[in-house]
Formats: C-alpha cells, structure tokens, sequence
C-alpha cells in the first residue's frame, strides 16, 4: 500500500469495490487491515457458471468498473493472490 493511502484506500473499497464485485455475483467474505505491514487483506469467492477467472476478467473489463474512478494503481504498490480450497 502507498504510504499514507490505506484508510482512504479501504473506504473506497468498501463504498465501491464492494458492492460492484457483488453486483458481479462474487462473495466477500471478510476484510483485515495490518497496520505494522500497511496492506489490506480480503477474502473473495465466486460460484457463478465460470471460473473465477473468468469472471474477474469480466470484471475487470466491465464499464462498470470503469466507472467507478478507483484506481487501485493509486493505492497498492504490488498484491499476493492466492487461490485456496476451503477444507472446513
């Protein structure tokens, strides 16, 4: 996260990127901030007829997004994805 940008990072995603991704029929599970490491963490899933994927591509290219006039390159210095299975 660029320094000093986190909580107005984190409003913004929880104003826009939130509701947006539902829209887009993910789920969002939770949300964590780590202050001493400055980043944001966030559980998403999505169960909808394509791959996860798929549809963040989908997502990712709508106008809709587009829209939203959030860039996270403003926000985020770099992201770790890692794709899980649940097991509980």
């Amino acid at each position: 996260m660029r320094v000093g940008r986190l909580d107005e990072w984190v409003d913004a995603w929880r104003r826009l990127i939130v509701p947006l991704r539902r829209e887009f029929g993910f789920e969002v599970h939770g949300s964590w901030v780590d202050r001493d490491a400055n980043a944001h963490i966030w559980v998403v899933s999505y169960e909808g007829g394509q791959s996860f994927a798929e549809a963040n591509a989908d997502y990712w290219a709508s106008p809709q997004r587009e829209r939203l006039g959030v860039n996270p390159a403003e926000f985020l210095v770099g992201e770790q994805v890692r794709e899980v299975e649940q097991v509980l």
